[in-house]
């Protein structure tokens, strides 16, 4: 994988959809997980404006990794798990056969975005079914099904890093140390 997609001033949106492309040639079927639903698909970039106003209406900064990547390159579907969940409300040509997610919406709601991220450290094991106060300070990026999502926290010390929530076996863990890593791992599968 060219170091152009870790760089550290962006992402090369042209190599990251190279790449996407390829990775659907290969898997024609869609039997990798998730693809059936994400199918290899990237919407285009979002406007700088659109990115601005999602971030005052919401009172955060993005993390660097995650807000270059929808300025740069796109704000989903293809990803990791089920796919990206799109930052904004898909647009009409984007929305087919996309739901909005109760979590998704959930993180839309005024100052759940900004509240301060409750956790310094990992929180393995069963967490139980109700995990709203957990998830305050983050955005979900991915949905893995079975009631397991990925996030990425947007306030506090661990502000960038992806983390995993499973409620039932896993907890509340990290995966990654940022947006980047974990989208340019996904890939780097083959």
């Amino acid at each position: 994988m060219s170091s152009r997609l870790r760089g550290a001033q962006g992402w090369d949106a042209a190599e990251v959809r190279a790449r996407v492309r390829e990775m659907a040639a290969r898997d024609r079927e869609r039997a990798r997980f998730g693809a059936d639903t994400h199918r290899y698909e990237l919407t285009p970039a979002l406007p700088e404006a659109e990115i601005g106003a999602f971030e005052v209406e919401h009172g955060i900064d993005l993390p660097a990794a995650y807000r270059s990547f929808v300025a740069e390159v796109s704000s989903g579907p293809a990803g990791p798990g089920y796919g990206l969940m799109p930052l904004t409300a898909p647009r009409a040509e984007a929305a087919e056969g996309w739901a909005v997610d109760e979590e998704w919406a959930e993180d839309r709601l005024p100052g759940r975005l900004a509240a301060p991220f409750p956790l310094l450290e990992p929180r393995p094991g069963r967490i139980g079914p109700s995990n709203d106060e957990l998830t305050r300070g983050t955005l979900m990026l991915a949905d893995e099904g079975c009631g397991i999502h990925l996030r990425l926290i947007l306030t506090g010390p661990r502000a960038g890093e992806v983390w995993r929530i499973d409620p039932d076996w896993g907890g509340f863990v990290p995966v990654s140390p940022d947006f980047r890593a974990w989208y340019t791992e996904w890939l780097q599968c083959p």
